[in-house]
């Protein structure tokens, strides 16, 4: 299967994909943290290449609702990011997963098929994560562990490096997304 992983620089969850057997390429605007196939650049320069399956991680920074009290301040700022949204949920690929945070993707677009936590899969934190998924199944949990503070994800000290920190995904969600969607 050949998999496009759009707006990830940390190479875990095209990672994931490529262990499994599958050529999978990272798509962002940033280089990649690890070695690995990488497209530095936008993805709408690369969507159309005949992948059978994308995962989506569209910056949330305009979108989350984590943010909502300067959501008055950047009308222009949400009108472009869900355009982008949009034509990630819309492009041509059979098999589509867009991931964000709780976001105003819910009411503006569409309610996502489904709401994770990184505690189904491995990890003691809580980051309610929304999937929108096209011709996929739902993630099935692989390993439900107690969650340690509950606000961990949201305590990072602020820094150059804190919206990087934020936004990788978690490796057991990723392993779990090549497992269960290698079909």
């Amino acid at each position: 299967m050949k998999v496009l992983v759009a707006c990830e620089f940390s190479g875990i969850v095209r990672d994931a994909f490529i262990e499994k057997g599958h050529k999978a390429i990272s798509c962002d605007f940033l280089d990649t943290e690890t070695e690995g196939p990488h497209y530095k650049g936008d993805v709408r320069s690369i969507i159309n290449n005949d992948f059978d399956l994308l995962i989506a991680h569209p910056p949330c920074q305009h979108l989350a609702v984590s943010g909502a009290r300067w959501f008055k301040d950047k009308q222009e700022e949400q009108k472009e990011a869900l355009e982008f949204v949009k034509v990630l949920l819309e492009c041509n690929i059979n098999k589509i997963c867009l991931e964000n945070p709780v976001s105003i993707i819910s009411t503006k677009i569409r309610k996502p098929d489904q709401i994770i936590q990184p505690w189904m899969f491995g990890h003691s934190d809580q980051k309610t994560t929304c999937l929108w998924l096209k011709n996929l199944p739902l993630l099935e949990p692989t390993d439900i562990v107690e969650t340690r503070d509950k606000n961990a994800i949201l305590k990072h000290s602020p820094s150059e490096h804190r919206a990087k920190d934020r936004s990788r995904t978690y490796k057991g969600i990723a392993r779990a997304m090549a497992e269960q969607w290698s079909i």
